[in-house]
């Protein structure tokens, strides 16, 4: 069965308090070479086929629903694997 990826981050001229804090945690353990970190959510939704049609509504859905448009940007909304069970590309 295929897998629908929405993936959504914060704003850019938003704060990321949680990536802020990673950050720090990251620089404290000696990982100096990081300088930023943004957390965002990733989505995985499967689904029984696609097409154009189902992959608008789940353009639609990301917007609406699994993202909050105030404070969140949709990256992208991609189609993560369409091969039948057990075959890999």
């Amino acid at each position: 069965m295929p897998t629908i990826v929405v993936e959504v981050m914060p704003k850019p001229e938003l704060l990321d308090p949680a990536g802020k804090a990673v950050a720090g945690a990251l620089h404290r353990l000696g990982h100096d070479h990081v300088t930023d970190v943004r957390i965002g959510k990733r989505f995985e939704l499967t689904v029984d086929s696609v097409d154009d049609d189902l992959l608008e509504r789940i353009e639609k859905v990301a917007a609406d629903m699994l993202s909050n448009s105030v404070i969140e940007t949709v990256l992208s909304v991609e189609i993560l694997d369409e091969s039948p069970a057990g075959e890999t590309h």
